[in-house]
Parts: structure tokens; sequence; C-alpha cells
């Protein structure tokens, strides 16, 4: 099996006029935060997949949370190309939770190895 990583862009717009369709939006925000989806601005979130498989069950699980309402839109495309993605305003998102390494040190920086 080979590591392709790939990055799954989620934006959506949901209805927020009644207290039933409020419901269904902070279920379906804290279900996307779940499954470990990163804002990156108002209703844009992406997430990180190791390949082409994990790409399509997450699909799967998307559509089991699909709120009856709104719109959705997924995009998915290689790191390469999310790594290309220009900021004509504001500053890229370098913490750890959107990044690709393999390896992540927690803590203190320490040289007491």
């Amino acid at each position: 099996m080979s590591y392709r990583y790939m990055r799954m862009l989620l934006m959506f717009d949901m209805p927020t006029d009644t207290a039933k369709e409020r419901k269904a939006y902070r279920q379906f925000r804290r279900f996307i935060l779940s499954e470990g989806f990163i804002m990156h601005q108002y209703s844009v979130y992406s997430k990180i997949l190791l390949n082409g498989t994990a790409s399509k069950a997450m699909l799967a699980r998307l559509k089991q949370q699909n709120p009856k309402k709104g719109l959705i839109t997924l995009l998915t495309v290689t790191e390469k190309q999310f790594a290309r993605m220009v900021y004509l305003s504001g500053e890229q998102n370098k913490s750890i939770g959107n990044s690709d390494a393999r390896l992540i040190f927690l803590g203190d920086d320490r040289d007491e190895f």
C-alpha cells in the first residue's frame, strides 16, 4: 500500500434561522471537528488523509452525517497541490494539526536524550 497524502477540503453553508437548523449546524460542525477537520475560514475546513482509500472512507462517514438542509461541497487534492495554495491576505496556518509530519515531539524543546 502506498501512502499518498491527500487533503479533503469541506465547504458548507447551512441555514440557521430556526432552533432546529442551528442544532443541525452545531451537530454537523462538532462531527467534522471530531473527525479531525481543521478550520481555515468560517465554514471552510480541511482534513489530511493518508490515501485514496481513507478519502473514500471519510466520504462515506460524511454521507451518513449529511444534514437535510444546506449546501456541502468537498474537494480532494494531493498534499503537494494543497501546499501550493496562494495566500493573498493573511498567513499560512503552521500549527501541528495542519502538518503532514510523521513524527511530532510534544512538550518542551529538550536536548537531554
